[in-house]
């Protein structure tokens, strides 16, 4: 990870950690950047940088600092406006734009946000660029201004985010007609997006929390907040729920009973759904350390291979491209299918899932049989230092202690956020006694050492 930018961008309380400032040099790197870049190449004319944003107050002040970075440095800043992550990472990659830049913090409150980078193929931007960008933050380096006829301009470019809209639509092989389909938008990106996708596919509609101010992305809502699209899929007779977070790029499912299905759950049942049609290749689904027990399990019963990555869906990706692998995603909802998207694309997972229920004439509630979740416990301990507390000797040693009570029959993994000043403590066991009891073994010694904030 970088200065500033960790797994997921530049990510931090709106104009504490991430200022304005910040935006404005962002964008003025960028623009001097790709421009230095064409002219390397010889190609003629400006660069050009598509910028999307979800719907926190400060995404605004964001774009416009953006927008006068790029153009004072002589590119073309292109506006989709309120819209999702991986929208932006698909018209970068089909409308030959340079980079692509996402306004948002994903699943954090309102107050935090960030600058996520996406190169011109929609993926996440490489460390390189990054390191070069954090080294003229840090002012080791001077760009000049364009000048007279070079000066950049700004378009308005909510023609590409209707494009993703039918892109979305174009994918959705069967009628949704006679399925009542509940959505919980998180007052995020997807408000205006995701029930357009739906009703374009026949399904009635439901939607929640699609209402953004501004102030309440992400609150009491969304993929955070699962229980409240539990409750109102039971209560409506729905057929199926999805919850997305504040920027869309993760998917969570709750089946017509109200049962939760995490990421996890998504990789089980649509890895079972390409092995099945013969178009799992390399017969691999790429996960992370973060999950289940329980899923690995599965795949041994269904004869499905699984690599694991580092927490990131970054990591994810890359896997899969290095090694050709079709499906790969988090626990969390950052799902990846390699052959329509570059990154996690929560409607897209919806619209996958509503493939599989439709496809196997299943309820979803079905079509997670056979997967048995592990008990886990996580639990985040906001500390001064990730390193230092993740390292310390103490700490290591009482980890070590419950790697060795639970032997074979569980797991404990203690790793730092990418994104927050936070070091996640999770065990897995046969009970949630067993985990809780070994997770505040760890904590309890991360506090007593006096590294935790308060």
């Amino acid at each position: 990870m970088g200065r500033y930018f960790g797994t997921d961008g530049f990510r931090g309380e709106a104009n504490s950690v991430l200022t304005a400032d910040h935006a404005y040099k962002v964008g003025r790197f960028l623009g001097w950047y790709y421009n230095e870049e064409r002219r390397k190449k010889g190609i003629p004319g400006q660069a050009k940088i598509v910028i999307g944003k979800d719907t926190r107050r400060s995404s605004y002040m964001f774009e416009y600092s953006l927008v006068g970075g790029i153009v004072a440095s002589g590119s073309d800043a292109y506006l989709l406006h309120v819209t999702t992550t991986p929208s932006v990472a698909y018209i970068a990659r089909i409308d030959d734009f340079d980079c692509g830049i996402m306004i948002s913090a994903s699943h954090n409150p309102y107050y935090d946000n960030g600058i996520k980078l996406i190169n011109a193929q929609g993926e996440k931007m490489d460390e390189e660029t990054i390191e070069k960008v954090e080294d003229y933050l840090d002012g080791k380096f001077e760009i000049p201004f364009a000048l007279k006829d070079r000066i950049g301009c700004t378009v308005d470019y909510v023609s590409g985010r209707n494009r993703y809209i039918g892109y979305l639509i174009s994918l959705g092989i069967y009628s949704f007609k006679g399925l009542k389909v509940a959505l919980d938008c998180a007052n995020g990106s997807s408000w205006n997006i995701a029930k357009s996708v739906f009703d374009a596919l026949g399904a009635k509609t439901l939607v929640l929390s699609a209402d953004p101010n501004g102030l309440n992305i992400n609150k009491d809502c969304g993929s955070t907040h699962i229980e409240h699209l539990q409750k109102f899929v039971v209560e409506n007779g729905c057929d199926v729920g999805f919850a997305y977070d504040g920027d869309a790029d993760r998917c969570l499912c709750v089946d017509e009973k109200g049962n939760l299905l995490s990421g996890d759950h998504i990789l089980y049942i649509y890895g079972r759904y390409m092995k099945d049609r013969e178009k799992l290749l390399s017969n691999t689904v790429v996960t992370t350390v973060m999950s289940n027990f329980g899923l690995y399990k599965a795949f041994d019963e269904c004869g499905i291979s699984y690599a694991k990555t580092k927490v990131g869906d970054k990591y994810v990706y890359e896997y899969m491209k290095e090694h050709g692998c079709r499906l790969g995603g988090e626990q969390s909802g950052h799902i990846i299918f390699s052959k329509y998207a570059s990154t996690g694309d929560g409607i897209l997972t919806s619209l996958k899932m509503m493939e599989v229920m439709l496809a196997k004439k299943k309820k979803m509630s079905e079509l997670s049989e056979g997967f048995t979740v592990y008990p886990q416990v996580l639990k985040n301990v906001r500390v001064r230092d990730k390193k230092e507390a993740q390292s310390d000797e103490d700490v290591q040693s009482q980890i070590r202690k419950v790697e060795a009570l639970l032997g074979s029959s569980g797991r404990i993994l203690v790793r730092e956020s990418g994104t927050e000043p936070v070091v996640r403590v999770m065990v897995e066991a046969e009970t949630m006694e067993e985990c809780q009891k070994y997770v505040d073994s760890v904590v309890s010694v991360i506090e007593k050492k006096g590294y935790t904030l308060s």
